[in-house]
């Protein structure tokens, strides 16, 4: 990232938008080929779940499991990489990796897929380094993020064995340990 204040909203977007894109190609083949690929996803414990790791994020069950990933993916990344562009790409990539590496150890016994967890710890990220920092500009961002989706976080418990909420648990401890850890860094 270039010195100064050269971040635009459009260029703070890319890699939300490149992980939508690869969301929403992979829903659109698995939709005209009729292919079921949701054995892609985390399967715990097993080597076969281990592409999962990789996969799982881009691969959703239905059109609301894309919708409802898809605009917090693209808000909630933007904002990432434009307030926080020195550490915007390693927690963007924790929260991908990270979340799913967890996953894959802990979860449940069943395919686990979609970017919910990557949801859940940009969210975290956002809120966190807010209650870390008690910069005026970290703590503004919480407060919107809390506005927005604070009620997600009732998804970390175990309501419906249908959503992956170890998922969501798994991200937000990913995102509120990224918080801890740049509670004190030079983030622009």
């Amino acid at each position: 990232m270039p010195k100064g204040n050269n971040r635009t909203i459009i260029g703070s977007s890319i890699a939300p938008f490149r992980l939508v894109f690869l969301m929403w190609l992979i829903f659109a083949l698995d939709f005209l080929y009729g292919y079921d690929i949701k054995f892609l996803g985390i399967l715990p414990r097993s080597t076969a779940g281990l592409p999962g790791i990789l996969l799982a994020p881009v691969i959703h069950g239905n059109v609301q499991h894309l919708v409802s990933n898809t605009v917090p993916i693209i808000f909630l990344g933007a904002t990432l990489f434009f307030y926080y562009p020195r550490v915007a790409r390693t927690v963007f990539a924790a929260c991908y990796f990270g979340t799913n590496i967890l996953v894959w150890l802990f979860a449940r016994p069943s395919y686990h897929i979609g970017a919910s967890g990557v949801v859940y710890g940009l969210a975290a990220f956002l809120i966190f380094l807010g209650l870390f920092r008690r910069d005026f500009m970290s703590i503004l961002i919480a407060c919107v993020v809390v506005f927005i989706y604070g009620s997600i976080f009732y998804g970390v418990l175990p309501t419906d064995n249908n959503i992956s909420w170890e998922s969501h648990l798994f991200g937000a401890v990913v995102g509120v340990t990224f918080a801890s850890l740049y509670k004190r860094a030079r983030l622009v």
